[in-house]
């Protein structure tokens, strides 16, 4: 199936359905004799496994991972390294009375229309599930990135409209939106468990910090790295924007507003956001990224069947009322994944 795989010397490849038997991927280029093991990946598995409070699916997947090749004796190969998880909780019963309608909001009328057959049973290889091979692939780029000294965090930035007026970093993990302002979390859990009382969700903003890129990465015309970094994010099914550091708001600057001066120390300021004519400047990566409301709500909406009669939906079944507590991990993974890439294509060019 084309559109399965990403890159070209780090080349992952993600395979699996919502609730088929397993999910998983197959990573190519990891560097040779780099320390790693299954509890090192589970770490960021665990992350964005379902069930973990309120604000989530209480779908119960545990997502332990088995590496089924590529590290012998602790340490990377250099050969393909394959990761497979086991579907446990799967329940495809809960879509047999919306098999023939269209959902609206999924990829339901998309995918039949390309293919001329779907699977009905929680989007197939549309749902979130299919992000899970993405997190294994991107907690191994992450070893590999820091060794280079590269390290990534992502939180939620707004959720529901509710806005992080301040940056904890150390609070990001410790309250289950993800938020990087704690009294902004507790307003975000509420606002969540509000909408989902009366079957609805909400949207948000996740912010992405990249640091340790030494100047130099990324490759000109057509594949910048923050071009890289767009399709990476927009490639994720709840992602439906993104912007670099102004941003939107360098519509309403000057140019010598907008403009990061220098000095003998560096740049002054960081309106490009760590990215200027699609390659690193050294200073940090930041980026955010629009994550849309969860399609999947139980207020009744008009949509048509596959025979192309009118009709009421009500999506029944589990899942997350907000989908940025566990897109951070995803976003995360898929930054991971592209620096990998790119450092690799980069360190080519001198060889």
């Amino acid at each position: 199936m084309p559109g399965s795989s990403y890159g070209e010397a780090f080349k992952v490849t993600t395979f699996g359905e919502s609730h088929g038997e397993s999910v998983g991927v197959i990573i190519d280029g990891v560097t040779p004799g780099v320390e790693i093991d299954e509890p090192y990946i589970q770490v960021q598995m665990d992350r964005r496994k379902p069930g973990q409070s309120s604000v989530t699916t209480p779908r119960k997947e545990y997502d332990i991972i088995n590496i089924m090749s590529g590290v012998f004796e602790g340490k990377t190969t250099g050969t393909p390294l394959f990761i497979m998880l086991h579907n446990k909780d799967m329940r495809p019963e809960a879509y047999s009375d919306i098999q023939h309608a269209f959902r609206p909001g999924h990829a339901d009328f998309t995918y039949l229309s390309k293919y001329g057959i779907r699977d009905h049973r929680g989007s197939g290889r549309a749902s979130g599930r299919e992000t899970a091979g993405r997190v294994a692939a991107g907690a191994v780029a992450r070893k590999l990135l820091e060794r280079r000294g590269v390290s990534i965090v992502a939180y939620s930035k707004e959720i529901g409209g509710i806005k992080c007026e301040s940056f904890v970093e150390d609070s990001i993990e410790k309250n289950p939106v993800r938020a990087c302002d704690p009294a902004a979390a507790e307003k975000m859990v509420k606002r969540i468990e509000e909408l989902a009382a009366v079957g609805d969700s909400c949207g948000g903003i996740v912010e992405c910090r990249i640091r340790g890129v030494k100047p130099g990465v990324g490759e000109p015309v057509f594949d910048k790295l923050d071009a890289e970094l767009a399709k990476a994010m927009l490639s994720i099914g709840a992602i439906k924007g993104i912007e670099f550091g102004a941003g939107f708001s360098a519509a309403d600057m000057l140019g010598s507003e907008h403009n990061d001066q220098m000095n003998a120390e560096g740049y002054l300021t960081n309106n490009a956001g760590g990215i200027v004519g699609g390659i690193s400047n050294g200073e940090e990566i930041v980026f955010r990224v629009v994550v849309k409301p969860t399609s999947s709500i139980s207020k009744p909406q008009q949509t048509m069947n596959v025979r192309g009669e009118e009709q009421i939906i009500v999506t029944e079944g589990r899942h997350d009322p907000c989908i940025c507590p566990r897109v951070v991990p995803v976003i995360e993974a898929m930054a991971c994944i592209v620096l990998e890439d790119l450092m690799k294509r980069q360190a080519a060019l001198h060889d």
